[in-house]
């Protein structure tokens, strides 16, 4: 299911150069905080996606609602808490 809800953000990505450095800005917007800023387009990928992992895993790790993208959600059930 990580995998499934990782790939789904990661298609909601979006990309642009920015004309007065030239580096690569990209962010998932239904994901709040999730962005980077590299200076190629595959290294900015790659370091949104690293930054989407450890957005799902300190959400998870505090129990915060993670949205739901295409119809995917996360969320950790401890039994015997309302």
């Amino acid at each position: 299911m990580l995998t499934s809800y990782s790939e789904a953000a990661m298609r909601h990505a979006r990309c642009e150069v920015f004309s007065e450095d030239g580096t690569h800005y990209c962010e998932i917007p239904e994901c709040t905080g999730v962005w980077s800023n590299e200076d190629t387009h595959e290294t900015a990928l790659a370091e949104l996606r690293s930054a989407l992992e450890d957005w799902i895993a300190l959400g998870l790790a505090l129990h915060q609602p993670l949205s739901e993208i295409d119809g995917i959600s996360i969320a950790i059930v401890i039994e015997g808490v309302a």
